[in-house]
C-alpha cells in the first residue's frame, strides 16, 4: 500500500469529528489523482464513501458537495494529465504528481469503490463527480462506451437510492437531488428515459421549496419585518448586517437555491415524464401551499406596505441599494422557477385525458390561478408579460376556466375583494384587485349576467376614476377594460343599458385629469364599437353612438389648446404634442367609420368644420392627416367608403377639410 494512502486512511479512521475528517478531503483529492495502483484507488474511493465521519447526521449538502468535489477534481486532474501525457518537457516531479493509469483504467478503479459498504445515495457522489469531471464544460475525455456505462450506472444508482430511502436521515434525499441536477444535462436521452420520475418528482419539489437546504416553506420572508427600523418620519432602514439580511444572502448562496433555474427545468422534465396523473395534482397542491406561504409571509413584512413607485420616498439608500435588491432577486428567481413548473403541468393538462377531463381541468386551472395570484406581488414588479411562460400559464388556465361557468364564478368569488365598492388601503390588497380585474376581463363571455354585475361591475366601479392618485393608474385602466368587456358581452345588454350613461359621464370627466390621451381615445373607440349594431347595446340604446359624439362635440368649443403636460410620466404619455381640444377632435375623427351610414355625412361635415377651430398649425395638421387616414386607409367599409368618396370629391369635403385648392398629396408633404 502507498505510504501516503496508509497515512491518510489512518487519519480518517482516527478523526475525532466531522471537521477533522473534512480537513482531510483536499489531501484525498490529490492522492486519488496520483495513485497508480487500481486496488489503492478503489480502497481510497470506498473509504471516502463509507466513512461515517464524513457524513454527519443530519446529512448536509455541504459535506456531500465536498465529497462530490473530491471525485470531480480528481477526474479533472487525470483528464489534464492524460492530455499532457506525451509532453516530453515534463520533469520527473511533474510525472510523480500524476497517475500512470490510462483514463479508462483509473475510472474503473474509482467506480469499483462504490460497493455494498456504502449506501446507494453516496454512490451518486462518485459517479456524478467523475462524469462531470471528464465530460462537463463541453469536454469529452472518455470513450463513448465507457461514458454510456457511467450514465447507466448513475441512473441505476439513482433509482435504487430513490427506492431505498435512508430511514435514519431523510436529508440524504437532498444528495440525490443535488447530484442529479448537476449531471442531468450530461445524460443522454436514453439514460434520462430510465429515471424513475414518479419517485423523483415529489423529492425534487420537497427539496427545492420545503427543505432546510432549499427555500424553507417561504416562512423566512415574514421574519424580515423584525429588522426593518423606522429611522425618520418618512424613511425605513433594513440593515445589511442584520440577521434577516444575512439569512437572505445565506439562502441565495445555498446549493439548491443558487441552481433554481436548472432545478425547475428538471422538475418540468419530470412532470412531462411521469405516468401517474394523480402525482401532478399532488405536486400542484404543494406548489400552491408554498405560494400561499410566500404571500402570507410577505403581508407580515413592512415592505409590503410600500408601493413600488414610492420606495424611493420611504426607503433609505442602504435598503434600496443593498438589502432590498438581494431579496428581490431571490423572490424573482423563486417566482420564475414556480412558473416553469406550472408551464409543464399546464402543458400536461392540455394533453392528458385524465387531467383534461371535466372533473380535473377546472380544479387544476383554479389552483394554478391561485398560485399566480399569490405570486402577483413579485410578477407585477418584474413584468409578467416579459415572460412567455408566465403568459402561457396564465392565459391557458383562463381559457380552461372559460369552459366551466360555475367554477369560473366560484373562483372569482373567492379572490375578489372582501369589501367591494371601496378602494383598499393596503398596497397588497390593491394588487390583488388588479389581478382580479385583469383575470375577470377574460371571463366576461362565460359569467351569468347576475354574477357579472355582482363580481365585475361592483369591483371595477371604485376604480374608474383615479382622483389624481397616480398609484391607481394601472387599476384605472384595468377597471375601464373590464367594464368595456362587460358592455361588449352579448348577454349583458340589460347591465350595459343600466351602467353605460354613468360610465360615459365619468369617462368624459376623467379626461385629462386622470386619463392619458391614448387611454381616452381607446376608451371612446371601444365604447362606440360595443354600441354598434348588431350588439345588444345598440338594440337597447340605438342612439348611444350619436349621444357620445354629441358630448364630444359640445365640449370642443370650451376645450383649451394648451399642450397636455403632467408631472406624472404615466399621465404625460403620448401627450407632449396634443391638447385637450385636439384629442377630443381626434376621438370624433377616428370613430367616423363606426357611425351608421345615415349619420356619417353629417358627422363628416361636423368634424371638418371643427378642424378649422384649431389655432395651432401643428395640431391642426396632425388632425388633418388623421382625417385623411380614416377616409383613405381602409378603415371604412365599402358602403361608407363610397359615401366618403362622393362627399370628398363632389360635396365640398376636400375644400372643407383643407380650406385650399391643392390636392391632398401636396398638402401633406
Amino acid at each position: 500500500m502507498d505510504r501516503s494512502l496508509a497515512t491518510l486512511l489512518r487519519s480518517l479512521q482516527t478523526s475525532r469529528n466531522a471537521e477533522d475528517a473534512a480537513r482531510l478531503l483536499p489531501s484525498a483529492t490529490g492522492l486519488l489523482s496520483r495513485l497508480s495502483n487500481p486496488l489503492n484507488i478503489t480502497l481510497l474511493a470506498s473509504q471516502l464513501l463509507a466513512n461515517p465521519l464524513i457524513y454527519p447526521r443530519p446529512v448536509s449538502l455541504t459535506s456531500c458537495r465536498s465529497v462530490f468535489s473530491v471525485f470531480y477534481t480528481a477526474a479533472l486532474r487525470c483528464a489534464e494529465n492524460n492530455k499532457n501525457n506525451d509532453d516530453n518537457n515534463k520533469n520527473e516531479k511533474a510525472h510523480n504528481d500524476r497517475s500512470d493509469l490510462a483514463l479508462p483504467e483509473w475510472t474503473w478503479a474509482v467506480i469499483h469503490g462504490a460497493n455494498k459498504d456504502s449506501p446507494r445515495w453516496r454512490h451518486l457522489l462518485l459517479l456524478g463527480g467523475i462524469l462531470l469531471g471528464f465530460e462537463g464544460q463541453n469536454h469529452s475525455h472518455l470513450p463513448s462506451d465507457l461514458r454510456q456505462k457511467i450514465e447507466v450506472a448513475l441512473v441505476t444508482a439513482t433509482n435504487l437510492a430513490l427506492q431505498e430511502k435512508d430511514a435514519n436521515d431523510a436529508n440524504s434525499q437532498l444528495c440525490i437531488v443535488f447530484v442529479l441536477n448537476t449531471t442531468f444535462p450530461l445524460l443522454s436521452d436514453q439514460a434520462r428515459a430510465q429515471v424513475s420520475y414518479g419517485l423523483l418528482l415529489p423529492m425534487l419539489v420537497e427539496a427545492t421549496y420545503f427543505s432546510p437546504e432549499g427555500l424553507e416553506h417561504g416562512y423566512w420572508l415574514g421574519t424580515i419585518d423584525a429588522d426593518i427600523r423606522q429611522v425618520s418620519p418618512t424613511h425605513f432602514h433594513w440593515d445589511a448586517k442584520s440577521i434577516s439580511a444575512g439569512r437572505v444572502r445565506g439562502i441565495k448562496s445555498r446549493v439548491l437555491v443558487s441552481a433554481l433555474g436548472p432545478l425547475a427545468r428538471l422538475i418540468a422534465h419530470s412532470v412531462e415524464s411521469v405516468h401517474e396523473p394523480g402525482l401532478l395534482v399532488a405536486v400542484l397542491a404543494r406548489l400552491a401551499e408554498f405560494s400561499r406561504n410566500i404571500a402570507l409571509s410577505w403581508r407580515q413584512n413592512k415592505l409590503s406596505e410600500i408601493e413600488v413607485s414610492e420606495e424611493a420616498d420611504y426607503l433609505d439608500d442602504v435598503t434600496r441599494r443593498s438589502t432590498l435588491p438581494d431579496l428581490l432577486q431571490l423572490l424573482r428567481n423563486t417566482m420564475f422557477s414556480i412558473v416553469i413548473c406550472l408551464r409543464a403541468i399546464t402543458g400536461r393538462a392540455l394533453l392528458d385525458a385524465t387531467l383534461s377531463s371535466d372533473a380535473k381541468a377546472p380544479t387544476l386551472a383554479i389552483q394554478t390561478l391561485h398560485i399566480l395570484r399569490d405570486l402577483y406581488f413579485i410578477s407585477h414588479r418584474f413584468g409578467q408579460h416579459s415572460s412567455s411562460q408566465h403568459m402561457f400559464v396564465n392565459y391557458t388556465s383562463i381559457d380552461i376556466l372559460n369552459q366551466f361557468a360555475p367554477q369560473a364564478e366560484s373562483f372569482l368569488t373567492s379572490v375578489r375583494s372582501k369589501k367591494t365598492g371601496t378602494i383598499p388601503v393596503h398596497p397588497l390588497d390593491r394588487l390583488n384587485d388588479l389581478f382580479f380585474l385583469n383575470t375577470a376581463e377574460h371571463l366576461t363571455l362565460t359569467l351569468r349576467s347576475q354574477a357579472t354585475e355582482e363580481l365585475l361591475v361592483n369591483t371595477a366601479m371604485p376604480y374608474i376614476t383615479t382622483n389624481g392618485d397616480r398609484r391607481l393608474n394601472e387599476l384605472y385602466e384595468a377597471a375601464h377594460s373590464v367594464l368595456l368587456a362587460v358592455f361588449a358581452a352579448p348577454r349583458n345588454g340589460a347591465i350595459s343599458a343600466q351602467h353605460i350613461p354613468f360610465y360615459v359621464e365619468t369617462l368624459l370627466h376623467s379626461f385629462p385629469a386622470s386619463l392619458t390621451p391614448r387611454q381616452f381615445r381607446l376608451a371612446i373607440k371601444s365604447l362606440l364599437q360595443v354600441s354598434a349594431p348588431p350588439s345588444p347595446v345598440a338594440a337597447s340604446m340605438p342612439q348611444l353612438q350619436e349621444v357620445v359624439m354629441d358630448m364630444l362635440r359640445s365640449r370642443l368649443p370650451h376645450a383649451p389648446e394648451m399642450l397636455l403636460i403632467s408631472s406624472d410620466p404615466a399621465l404625460s404619455e403620448g401627450a407632449t404634442s396634443v391638447s385637450e381640444k385636439s384629442v377630443l377632435l381626434l376621438s370624433i375623427i377616428e370613430n367616423l367609420s363606426l357611425l351608421p351610414v345615415f349619420l356619417l355625412e353629417e358627422w363628416l361635415v361636423i368634424a371638418a368644420k371643427s378642424l378649422q377651430t384649431l389655432a395651432d398649425p401643428f395640431q391642426k395638421n396632425e388632425c388633418q392627416k388623421r382625417f385623411w387616414e380614416v377616409l383613405s386607409s381602409g378603415e371604412m367599409d365599402v358602403e361608407r367608403a363610397a359615401l366618403c368618396v362622393t362627399w370628398w370629391t363632389s360635396r365640398g369635403g376636400r375644400e372643407l377639410v383643407l380650406m385650399v385648392t391643392r390636392g391632398p398629396s401636396e398638402c401633406f408633404k
